[in-house]
């Protein structure tokens, strides 16, 4: 928001697209995170917003989703690397994983073929880092890149660039 909002103090178009004059003062970011948290919280209409956006779109023919493309990156969050907690979570039990193995079982046998060897059982609970700053991102890190909390971005896009939201 903090970059969205220094975009708007210094692009006349986007002034201009929402209605301020050259010399009008820009909201502070902080007003916009409040109405999210304290007004549209537990409320979908961000979600109504853009699935208007992507319906008016699609009735003017501006989708052409014969083909998507779909991406995936991490957004690193406004969350200091140092100030964290240590919280145990209970794993995560997988749904369907006996009947899966029950199914792959009867496969395996109908095709000759010797049953899996039962994996042994992890830990059943884990330790995780949950930033005391931004408790909503998670702890990333990838290969030899610096570790730090960050968020999980995935989008999918048409031939023409539209953000299908899919």
């Amino acid at each position: 928001m903090r970059k969205t909002i220094r975009e708007i103090e210094v692009n006349f178009a986007y002034r201009w697209y929402l209605g301020y004059g050259m010399y009008e003062e820009i909201p502070h970011f902080s007003t916009f995170g409040k109405n999210y948290t304290r007004r549209f919280q537990d409320t979908d209409l961000f979600e109504k917003i853009f699935a208007r956006i992507l319906s008016e779109a699609a009735a003017n023919g501006f989708l052409d989703t014969e083909s998507l493309f779909i991406d995936g990156t991490h957004i690193k969050a406004s969350a200091n690397a140092h100030k964290y907690r240590n919280e145990t979570i209970k794993k995560e039990a997988r749904v369907y994983e006996k009947e899966l193995l029950e199914e792959i079982g009867k496969d395996r046998t109908a095709h000759g073929k010797k049953p899996l060897k039962e994996a042994e059982k992890g830990p059943e609970e884990i330790s995780r880092k949950v930033s005391t700053t931004d408790p909503d991102s998670g702890w990333f890190h990838k290969g030899e890149h610096k570790q730090v909390f960050a968020y999980s971005a995935n989008t999918c896009c048409d031939k023409n660039n539209y953000n299908t939201g899919l």
